[in-house]
């Protein structure tokens, strides 16, 4: 039996979800820009999903942009807005080390534009440095772009302290939630960010559809053009059935949070021990604390990432070596190397990921199929 551990990469559909998103793919077929009654009733539907997801961040609806997915909401805040600033002056962005590639990538594209970027260093458990980051805000600093909780390791990031300093020296502050999203318990009403990044299929919603808030103090320009969407921020036909889908997979995710961590958190404990009570030498990579609980990346000393996987995957497990964008190459992971762990360390970490559907039963199962492979490799 398979036994699914790569939820950060992606989530399985909830039912829920499908159900109120199939009326979009038959019945409900207007263009929500028609005046119509077949447009009108679409645009209701996208509304409403507007209205949801703005609610599981205690948002105002009118600063929520659907796009389609995690990495355009990344690529409209980070380029959005230092594209605007640099009309006034400011050519400076500062990010970390560890983020998504969408932020990396979006990163030296403005380096190649022009633009100063200040990458971040972090300690070994993957956490920047407050003093680090003052000292990088120069006068022409737009943007700081630090992810909420890494995609690879789980480890969480000072959100309250980071923004604080992002708004003493009249800095926007950009945060990529989408794993956290769901996990931790987010209302930028009070958290000082200025633009979150959110995705759909983290959260057991549908792929291609994510959403960007951003607050009222904040100016950008326009990634896309041709159209009114979205109020012209992000332009073209919407994905209704995905905007569907995501909203009710958010009132879900809210509703269902506080459960849904517990759970992950007591997967998490229940995979660790049972690793250990199988004999197996382990090191988990990331803050022992501050961490998401659905993430937990485990090195196993003497082992070989590429390796591990392949027999993960004989036996029925799967996982990864980091995040989904980029482990298809196989290379040691950007994270683990801006951490600057041991190469015995970097060369042998797989990332397992929880989410729902996952059982004690399966922790255990996961565990003693590890300690099979790692006894197979060690002998053979």
């Amino acid at each position: 039996m398979a036994i699914y551990l790569d939820h950060a990469a992606t989530t399985p559909l909830d039912p829920r979800v499908r159900e109120v998103m199939l009326p979009y793919l038959t019945d409900f077929f207007g263009n929500p820009s028609s005046i119509h009654r077949f447009g009108r009733e679409v645009r209701q539907a996208i509304d409403r999903a507007r209205m949801q997801v703005a609610d599981a961040l205690q948002a105002d609806p009118s600063r929520i942009v659907f796009t389609s997915g995690g990495t355009e909401a990344d690529n409209l805040a980070i380029i959005g807005v230092a594209a605007w600033y640099k009309e006034q002056g400011k050519n400076h962005v500062i990010t970390s080390q560890i983020e998504h590639h969408a932020v990396l990538d979006a990163c030296k594209y403005l380096e190649r534009e022009g633009f100063q970027v200040t990458y971040l260093p972090v300690d070994s458990q993957g956490m920047i440095r407050l003093a680090d980051l003052q000292q990088a805000i120069t006068p022409q600093t737009s943007l700081i772009s630090i992810m909420y909780g890494n995609n690879e390791v789980g480890t969480i990031q000072p959100i309250q302290e980071i923004g604080e300093i992002a708004r003493s020296k009249g800095v926007l502050f950009h945060t990529d939630a989408v794993q956290a999203f769901g996990m931790e318990e987010i209302n930028v009403e009070q958290l000082p960010v200025d633009l979150m990044t959110v995705s759909a299929h983290k959260i057991n919603g549908p792929k291609g559809v994510g959403a960007l808030y951003f607050s009222k103090n904040v100016h950008l320009l326009p990634r896309v053009f041709g159209g009114a969407q979205e109020k012209r921020r992000r332009p073209g036909t919407e994905n209704v059935p995905g905007i569907v889908g995501f909203g009710k997979a958010a009132e879900i995710a809210k509703a269902e949070r506080t459960q849904h961590r517990e759970h992950m958190w007591h997967l998490r404990k229940r995979f660790l021990d049972e690793l250990t009570a199988q004999g197996v030498s382990f090191v988990v990579n990331g803050h022992p604390d501050l961490t998401l609980p659905h993430i937990c990346n485990i090195s196993f000393p003497g082992m070989e990432t590429e390796t591990l996987l392949i027999n993960f995957d004989l036996e029925g497990i799967a996982c990864s070596s980091s995040s989904a964008c980029t482990s298809g190459t196989l290379t040691v992971s950007h994270v683990l190397k801006a951490m600057r762990l041991p190469e015995e360390r970097t060369r042998s970490a797989v990332r397992f990921s929880f989410g729902k559907g996952n059982t004690e039963l399966e922790m255990e199962q996961a565990a003693e199929k590890t300690a099979k492979i790692i006894r197979r490799l060690t002998t053979s």
